[in-house]
């Protein structure tokens, strides 16, 4: 079939509108009719080469639709199923699934090089075939992806909301929850209030943290943090220092959450110095790919017994978090309408990432 896609072909480039081929779906495969897709800032990293990826790539991994066509063997959906798509496949059978690490699923290994899990392209243009981000590519009206990439949910529910917890809400909400371990009454600092902060601000309101320090240099992202449930904001890590070692009596937070828009060795010291004894820094920002070199205090990690964690995903399940998720917006106890900042027709995506670069927006979203 022919649909509709943003393809990116060359490092540094602006994201291209055009007509594409899609093949029908293989083995184990399901193609998606899209209904929204989230501009995550992931996929900027394919355009400044941060995360590197063979080109041309169609971009967008955070997505929700319908099944439209389902391949030989797949029995998990059927034809007509609403559904959120992770930008993780879950195999549900290899080491790390069978222990609950589904985030870390071994198919997850050729999530960016491009190709489906067997190797070869659904989408084509210009002669040449196109990989899939994520092995999704939600910036197309249609995809074809694997069934271990969808979680089928509540007929009824908005599947523009729904779009939003393929990535940034799952990914942010589970970094404070689960990486971080966060609990009652405890502290929280949160660096960079975007598309995934915002969610870890969320998901410290939820643990029942007693404070929680939204840090952002964009003002409009501060208020937006209390809005989603911080309780005080700072400009810099170094403002956030002192508000923190004040309102803690000098102990000082249980846990940092890096959600910048790109991770920076030279972060994680300030971030260690925010956290108590037994403080656990989480690094869920994506650094550039070549990023090797971090400056931190050895002896303060080790007498302190300071912890620094990388969260994918959140650590979260996709099959057991989204409907969950879901669930809890329903019952008044996780926003999703506030994160939209503003929606934005295919055509309209490198504006929308323009927003992104100048703070305009928690989250864009791509409405099909």
């Amino acid at each position: 079939m022919k649909t509709t896609a943003a393809v990116l072909w060359e490092q540094g480039g602006k994201w291209e509108v055009e007509e594409v081929e899609l093949d029908p779906p293989g083995p184990g495969e399901v193609l998606v009719e899209l209904a929204a897709s989230g501009l995550c800032h992931s996929d900027e990293h394919l355009v400044t080469g941060d995360l590197p990826v063979p080109y041309p790539v169609i971009g967008g991994h955070e997505g929700a639709g319908r099944i439209v066509e389902v391949g030989a063997g797949v029995t998990e959906v059927s034809v007509g199923d609403p559904v959120v798509m992770t930008f993780l496949p879950s195999c549900g059978r290899c080491s790390y699934c069978v222990r609950g690490y589904t985030s870390l699923c071994d198919d997850g290994a050729g999530a960016t090089l491009g190709p489906q899990l067997d190797g070869t392209y659904r989408f084509h243009a210009r002669g040449e075939d196109l990989g899939q981000m994520c092995l999704l590519g939600t910036f197309a009206k249609h995809t074809v992806v694997p069934v271990k990439s969808v979680v089928k949910i509540d007929e009824g529910f908005p599947l523009h909301l729904a779009a939003l917890v393929g990535c940034g809400v799952t990914t942010g909400f589970g970094s404070a929850v689960r990486t971080a371990e966060l609990r009652a009454g405890d502290t929280a600092v949160v660096v960079g209030v975007g598309g995934i902060g915002a969610n870890a601000v969320q998901g410290a309101k939820v643990a029942g943290c007693r404070y929680i320090v939204g840090v952002d240099p964009v003002e409009f992202k501060r208020e937006k943090a209390v809005e989603l449930g911080a309780t005080h904001t700072a400009a810099s890590m170094d403002e956030a220092w002192e508000l923190v070692s004040s309102i803690t009596r000098g102990q000082l937070a249980d846990a940092c959450i890096l959600t910048t828009g790109v991770a920076e060795g030279s972060y994680l010291q300030p971030a260690l110095q925010l956290v108590g004894k037994k403080g656990r820094v989480v690094v869920t920002a994506l650094s550039q790919a070549d990023q090797d070199q971090a400056s931190l205090s050895l002896l303060e990690l080790t007498l302190y017994e300071k912890q620094i964690r990388g969260a994918l995903f959140g650590s979260s399940n996709g099959q057991h978090d989204v409907p969950r998720l879901l669930e809890m917006y329903n019952l008044g106890q996780l926003k999703l309408d506030e994160l939209i900042t503003r929606e934005y027709s295919l055509e309209e995506i490198n504006q929308g990432y323009q927003d992104m670069r100048d703070g305009r927006n928690i989250r864009g979203l791509i409405r099909y």
